[in-house]
């Protein structure tokens, strides 16, 4: 079958190690299912895995891509959830010290066909494309648990997101202002700034510029960058949602504030098989529509690859069969 995949890990030079071409059908484990693939997006963890991240050499060549939609063999359309773990674990997934994205323990989304755990391919609700469907399951799921779950805020709250043009940071905005939150974003440029308004982001501003008032939740993926501004615009007893540290993983703890001040630092990691069926319910019912920065076929896929790796991204990119 037609599938693009990593052939060896290459730190240094990780598109190298990117092929586009064929390899074996899957076969199809007890309790398993295929889904033949309409459409899968691209996510940094892609790029890691191409870099040998999360993965052992002995596990290579393999196909990339976690996040997916397609459709079952009886015709179901299904939005595959990125997150396996153990069978046996009864709580939140996302604590499973067992726990993989697909592409750590099987072969990905980048292909004619995926098989993944019957409980990983949940079904897609009437009238969400398969390229909507593609972004849900880990850009859309980390931002949902953090806004929903781990930032305690209320409608009518105003919240900052570090960032105006990622993945992450667009579902954040779109999810934000579909729940009724006031929405402020930061951006580098105005092309950033732009998007974010146009997404539905009630304020803008520069990276690291003077807010107008304090916030009661920052929603953090960029790190060192922006951290001291992150933690000086919470009001006191806010909260900081950390699900990433695109610009370094080591910032100044500002532990004065955090103390003194009762804030509070929480982080988050992907999302449940429950969050995501709540957020595709939530996503059908607001009739939101995902940013999709690029569309492209997956014989194009080394484009799509390049554009994150400069970082000239905006909204997500996704491949489409």
């Amino acid at each position: 079958m037609f599938a693009v995949y990593a052939s060896e890990p290459n730190a240094d030079d990780p598109i190298a190690s990117l092929v586009v071409g064929e390899r074996p059908d899957p076969e199809v484990p007890e309790g398993w299912v295929r889904v033949k693939v309409e459409a899968a997006s691209l996510n940094m963890h892609d790029l890691w895995t191409l870099r040998g991240v999360g993965i052992k050499e002995d596990q290579f060549p393999m196909i990339l891509g976690c996040d997916g939609a397609g459709t079952l063999d009886d015709g179901t359309p299904v939005v595959l959830h990125s997150l396996m773990g153990d069978p046996d674990w009864k709580d939140d997934e996302t604590l499973d010290p067992k726990r993989k994205m697909l592409t750590e323990w099987a072969q990905g989304s980048f292909a004619d066909y995926v098989v993944v755990p019957q409980r990983n391919a949940l079904p897609r609700p009437e009238g969400m494309t398969a390229t909507a469907g593609a972004v849900m399951g880990t850009a859309w799921l980390t931002a949902y648990r953090m806004l929903f779950t781990k930032s305690g805020l209320r409608g009518g709250q105003t919240m900052l997101v570090q960032g105006a043009s990622g993945g992450v940071s667009t579902a954040l905005i779109q999810l934000g202002r579909a729940a009724g939150m006031q929405v402020w974003v930061t951006g580098r440029t105005d092309e950033k700034r732009e998007l974010a308004l146009r997404l539905g982001a009630h304020q803008v501003f520069e990276s690291n510029g003077k807010l107008p008032g304090k916030v009661q939740a920052v929603f953090e993926t960029v790190g060192e960058a922006t951290w001291k501004h992150s933690v000086r615009a919470l009001v006191p007893g806010g909260t900081i949602v950390c699900s990433g540290a695109t610009s370094g993983n080591q910032p100044p703890a500002e532990l004065a504030q955090m103390f003194f001040l009762q804030k509070n630092l929480v982080g988050s990691t992907m999302g449940t098989l429950s969050e995501l069926r709540d957020l595709l319910d939530f996503v059908a019912a607001t009739g939101i529509a995902p940013e999709i920065g690029q569309e492209l076929p997956m014989t194009e896929a080394a484009d799509g690859f390049r554009s994150m790796l400069d970082g000239v991204t905006a909204g997500k990119i996704v491949f489409t069969r």
